[in-house]
């Protein structure tokens, strides 16, 4: 499986912007509700579980039935490790255009905890609080009956 295409949140915002991408946001809806790219849908990659956070098992079959195997998508997360994660999952479930936000919404960190790359929201590009209908995984949930 060939590893995703990573780029910058500069260049994530200008695909958004200039060729259609859609923002897939993979953090969980408490994150997502408290700021996003604006635009941005969520459907989370891990949800809260008994002993903390774990996979989410309708993260594929929501993405699937809400968009198809031909959609494009940037995949963005707090930091980029999540995004990743479901980018190539994506990629080996079919999808073709597939791109991953590498610094997340707050930035990509160095093992001391600095901030290496700032993430969307740390580069001031446009972004929204909240979930509105059709963003949130609560609707997409229920539009694709998963």
């Amino acid at each position: 499986m060939n590893t995703p295409v990573r780029i910058s949140p500069d260049e994530a915002h200008a695909r958004m912007t200039d060729e259609g991408f859609t923002y897939l946001d993979v953090r969980t809806e408490e994150e997502f509700e408290d700021g996003h790219p604006a635009g941005a849908v969520n459907v989370p990659l891990m949800i809260q579980g008994p002993s903390g956070l774990e996979p989410n098992p309708r993260f594929l079959a929501t993405v699937s039935s809400v968009f198809p195997k031909d959609a494009k998508l940037v995949v963005g997360c707090k930091a980029g490790g999540r995004s990743l994660r479901a980018a190539k999952e994506l990629a080996a479930a079919g999808y073709t255009q597939i791109l991953d936000q590498r610094a997340g919404w707050d930035g990509a960190r160095g093992s001391f905890g600095e901030i290496t790359e700032p993430g969307w929201s740390r580069v001031g590009l446009p972004s929204e609080k909240g979930a509105a209908e059709g963003q949130s995984y609560a609707s997409l949930r229920a539009r694709a009956k998963t």
